[in-house]
């Protein structure tokens, strides 16, 4: 059965869609078919993964506000088993579109459904905001919310806020909605800082934190400048290693659970 997570954070810059694209390559390269949906206007996810975000015949836009069959806009990346519904620039004025349309928050669930279950994991890469993309994410969520914190105090203010969202979308809109996991992002050894911040998140959320800590590294932040994962650019980074670690923790984690 597949699992569909989203990657959720009201916080820009966090490792939202450095942990969805790289996780999903390395989920991909264990043998998982999997499935990048890519639901921020930005598009990062997009060009992270070799795409020209301005230059896409079609996009997750099309499929959740003109209604076009999710198999046609569906791209094959350079990776085996790794797929992605793409965004472009036009999505950022669908949230006023939405609107006004029936069922507005169940729009991406049912744009999904045709194609989901041929995917071991979707992974929903999400916009910085709790609009109605965010939301939509949440609802078609069917598995949980991954969220990325960034080893940072200031990345602690927003994570009651995101809860308190994440269950009231719960009570609301998705029932199954849970919080998977919080995965600790731009760890550096070399600070205090980052190791109290650990600490207290795993004080506060106990077992819902990842064991693996995802470090602060200049070839992450290089991977998406050359429209690649970590996967492909340099894998025996402290980054790759650690996508690498991640992907198999969740992996074992789905298993044991489920």
């Amino acid at each position: 059965m597949s699992k569909i997570y989203a990657f959720a954070n009201q916080k820009g810059g966090v490792g939202k869609t450095t942990t969805a694209i790289n996780l999903g390559a390395y989920l991909a390269f264990s043998g998982m078919r999997v499935l990048v949906i890519d639901i921020d206007p930005q598009a990062n996810a997009t060009s992270s993964l070799g795409f020209d975000k301005n230059n896409l015949p079609l996009s997750i836009y099309d499929a959740i506000i003109n209604k076009v069959p999710i198999t046609k806009i569906i791209l094959l990346t350079n990776h085996l088993c790794l797929d992605l519904v793409p965004s472009s620039p036009v999505l950022a004025g669908a949230e006023v579109e939405m609107v006004g349309l029936l069922a507005r928050e169940h729009l991406l669930r049912k744009a999904i459904v045709p194609v989901v279950e041929r995917y071991d994991y979707a992974l929903i890469d999400c916009p910085p905001s709790f609009g109605l993309l965010t939301i939509n994410a949440l609802t078609a969520a069917a598995d949980g919310v991954i969220i990325p914190v960034q080893c940072e105090y200031l990345a602690l203010e927003g994570l009651t806020l995101l809860i308190h969202t994440i269950n009231l979308a719960r009570d609301t809109l998705n029932p199954r909605l849970r919080i998977r996991g919080l995965l600790m992002t731009m760890y550096d050894t070399r600070t205090n800082i980052s190791q109290q911040v650990v600490e207290e998140v795993r004080t506060h959320f106990s077992d819902k934190v990842f064991n693996t800590l995802i470090p602060r590294n200049v070839r992450l932040s290089e991977a998406p400048s050359y429209g690649q994962t970590i996967l492909s650019y340099d894998p025996q980074s402290k980054g790759g290693l650690a996508y690498r670690a991640l992907a198999q923790e969740l992996i074992m984690g789905d298993n044991l659970k489920f």
